[in-house]
């Protein structure tokens, strides 16, 4: 019943974690391979953006608290910010509240943003630019003013 064939569906080192309609996690997750969440998270969602990791937000899902994943499929609510480094899949469903931080992004019909949306290189280049000792004003009458 629970031979060598059940292992041979699924690829080595990916794991699979299935939160649950009628549960309810209160605290941080961290996790790799793939996280489908049905259920509630009250906390930070976090996987390394070199590890593959797919989150899938199912209709009804809830997570309230910031995200951090390579790759995301959102079908249900995020309170929170979210950061996809790689991939980030909005279904029609899918509903953010908090800002977007993103590399490629897939909205379909119906699916809602309610904050900004920030590609991940420029908002890199835009720290970047704010980091360092030289700033540009631009001044009332249309000059620049620069400041060390």
């Amino acid at each position: 019943m629970f031979g060598s064939g059940a292992k041979a569906a699924q690829p080595a080192g990916t794991a699979h974690t299935l939160v649950s309609r009628q549960t309810e996690i209160i605290g941080d997750v961290r996790f790799a391979g793939e996280l489908i969440v049905e259920g509630r998270i009250r906390g930070n969602v976090f996987a390394d953006d070199e590890s593959g990791a797919i989150l899938r937000l199912a209709d009804g899902g809830v997570i309230e608290g910031e995200v951090w994943v390579p790759v995301a499929i959102i079908n249900g609510l995020v309170e929170g910010d979210l950061h996809c480094a790689r991939q980030l899949e909005l279904a029609a469903k899918g509903v953010v509240m908090g800002n977007v931080f993103y590399n490629l992004i897939e909205m379909v019909m119906g699916s809602q943003i309610n904050g900004s949306l920030l590609h991940i290189g420029r908002a890199q280049q835009e720290a970047k630019r704010l980091g360092s000792k030289t700033l540009a004003f631009e001044t009332a009458d249309g000059g620049q003013s620069i400041v060390d």
